[in-house]
């Protein structure tokens, strides 16, 4: 199968990493010269400048573009193609199918891991492309359909988002290391570990378990979680969330 992917950004070079394994990639975009290096990254894709009339009659597009761009790019898209994917956070299929033809409509989540077939891709649309767009997407990592819009865009804050919020975590346990009197890159290498194997024990145990499993009475754990208490991470992390859904929503209304 070919897929199209319409926009030159992060994303949708993360995802065309990750794909270019299992698909015949092309990548339609609005900037040439970040069009070659992205060729130059990504051997054996295909690239092509936007045309001001882009026919995409019978492909399978996956749109990448930012969610403030669509109407400017949608406008240059002539035919119907045959699925369009979606990755715009927040962008209702509504507004999709009032611009762009489709014979199919589906919206994903996916996030920068796809590179590493690492993501985990929250999914939704037209029930009769359910199947190839999960499988597309589990191509990647983890493909999950949800049932609802509003579902997506809940999702769109962890698995979206989520990435960047772990990172803030990563480095921040790096500093503390380092504030501590361990060199940064021996700090690094602990926190990458920490975190591979954290994602193993998360498939066999709840989060409460985990943490109950280290945290001995009066020891060294302890002590670290009533400073994060005080700091009301836990409560932060849970604001996070509730903030990018708001943000995602907000960008579905406009």
């Amino acid at each position: 199968m070919k897929l199209t992917l319409i926009g030159n950004g992060f994303m949708a070079q993360a995802l065309a990493k990750g794909l270019i394994k299992n698909f015949e990639i092309e990548i339609i975009g609005r900037d040439e010269s970040k069009l070659k290096k992205i060729q130059e990254t990504i051997p054996n894709i295909e690239i092509k400048v936007l045309d001001d009339l882009e026919d995409i009659s019978n492909k399978n597009i996956l749109f990448c573009v930012k969610p403030y761009a669509l109407q400017s790019v949608a406008v240059r898209l002539t035919g119907e193609a045959n699925m369009l994917i979606s990755i715009l956070a927040g962008t209702k299929l509504d507004s999709l199918k009032k611009q762009i033809k489709a014979k199919y409509y589906i919206r994903s989540m996916p996030n920068v891991a796809a590179s590493v077939s690492k993501s985990t891709t929250t999914v939704t649309g037209d029930k009769e492309a359910k199947n190839v767009a999960m499988e597309i997407f589990n191509f990647i990592g983890k493909a999950v359909w949800v049932n609802t819009e509003k579902q997506l865009d809940i999702a769109t804050a962890v698995a979206g988002s989520g990435p960047a919020f772990l990172a803030l975590v990563a480095e921040s346990l790096s500093d503390g290391a380092v504030k501590a009197g361990l060199e940064r890159n021996i700090s690094n290498e602990l926190v990458q570990g920490l975190f591979e194997g954290f994602s193993h024990l998360l498939v066999h145990n709840h989060p409460a378990i985990i943490k109950d499993s280290v945290m001995s009475p009066g020891g060294t754990t302890a002590a670290g979680i009533a400073s994060l208490e005080e700091g009301a991470v836990r409560d932060s992390m849970i604001k996070a969330i509730n903030s990018a859904y708001d943000k995602a929503c907000e960008l579905g209304q406009k």
